[in-house]
């Protein structure tokens, strides 16, 4: 009996619950981040605005320069109204960021902890080797499952309360911009220059990963040695990367920070493809790095492939020197013990 996938059974539900508040993490992070560039942007606007105002009405003795002046300083003013707005969205979402992160945090330390639990019971009626005390053993880890499930439900109750709450915190904000007019223009602008980006990617589900990770290239968790990013919960995060680009590309999978799972969720889906079968990697797939997907020891690290040459693959990797690299490694199997399609 394979007895941690016996464990890992047992803790479904529990699992489930971590990767749905991986998927949220992923979202409030990248939501985060988005606010944080475009409030920089409108301050730095607003300043810039002010500046060149100020250099234009030193200049000008006109009649019409009042008029100008009084213009100038309603359109400054929408624009640092929206700025810090934006700003206060922002502080909104790092509050969700930070709660859903230690969500995911503590469902994770209950996962680890049953599947232990539940994996040395196996282990030890395994040792006896009679079937009584193997079934013994299954009756007590399937007893012990529900308790761990309650804690990880409550756990994602309290997070989807959080994030309720914090939507209507930002509603209201946007409904006090609406008002002003300027925000529902910018978010136009916005989505309506994402969908031309979005019909410029290339056609194939591989082509569209390879797009997607491109677009990343430079992203930098933020501070450096945090693993606070922009894809996934605060963690070691090249798989939380590489399965956010497949999400982007339209793949149906859950953000998974434990590139192991990566690789159990390709073998699930008939995607999955071992060390002595490296030379089918094409663009889009991911490479995982160590000797299997047991734990973090053996499973230590994942990328995305850009191109391949030969015995040499390209790829573009999250959690690389703490960002978005691409790099270049031999095509081999003391290297990858496996890749999974997208």
């Amino acid at each position: 009996m394979d007895t941690l996938a016996t464990a890992r059974h047992f803790a479904a539900d529990i699992l489930a619950h971590r990767n749905k508040l991986a998927g949220k993490a992923e979202d409030a992070a990248r939501v985060q981040f988005a606010l944080r560039q475009v409030s920089k942007t409108l301050h730095d606007q607003h300043d810039l605005h002010k500046k060149e105002t100020e250099v234009v009405l030193s200049h000008w003795d006109g009649k019409a320069s009042g008029e100008f002046e009084r213009t100038t300083m309603r359109l400054r003013k929408d624009i640092r109204t929206t700025a810090d707005a934006t700003t206060d969205a922002e502080r909104v979402v790092a509050r969700v960021t930070s709660t859903v992160d230690g969500g995911h945090t503590a469902v994770q330390r209950l996962a680890d902890e049953y599947i232990g639990k539940a994996k040395k019971l196996l282990d030890d009626a395994a040792g006896v080797g009679s079937r009584a005390a193997m079934a013994t053993a299954i009756a007590a880890a399937a007893d012990l499952a529900p308790r761990y499930t309650k804690q990880s439900a409550a756990t994602l109750r309290k997070v989807n309360g959080e994030l309720a709450d914090a939507a209507k915190r930002l509603r209201a904000l946007r409904k006090e911009l609406r008002h002003d007019g300027v925000a529902d223009r910018s978010v136009a602008d916005h989505s309506s220059g994402h969908g031309k980006t979005e019909a410029a990617k290339a056609s194939t589900r591989g082509q569209k990963v390879v797009s997607a990770a491109r677009e990343e290239l430079g992203t930098r968790e933020n501070p450096p040695g945090s693993n606070r990013n922009p894809y996934g919960p605060t963690a070691p995060w090249c798989a939380s990367f590489a399965t956010a680009m497949w999400r982007k590309a339209g793949v149906k999978i859950p953000i998974l920070p434990f590139t192991g799972d990566v690789y159990r969720w390709g073998q699930q889906h008939d995607k999955a493809y071992g060390k002595n079968s490296l030379k089918q990697a094409k663009p889009g797939d991911v490479l995982l790095f160590g000797t299997g997907p047991q734990s973090p020891s053996t499973s230590t690290h994942i990328g995305i492939v850009e191109k391949v040459e030969g015995n040499t693959v390209t790829m573009i990797e999250g959690n690389s020197g703490n960002s978005v690299r691409r790099n270049t490694h031999t095509l081999s199997s003391a290297t990858f013990y496996g890749g999974v399609r997208p």
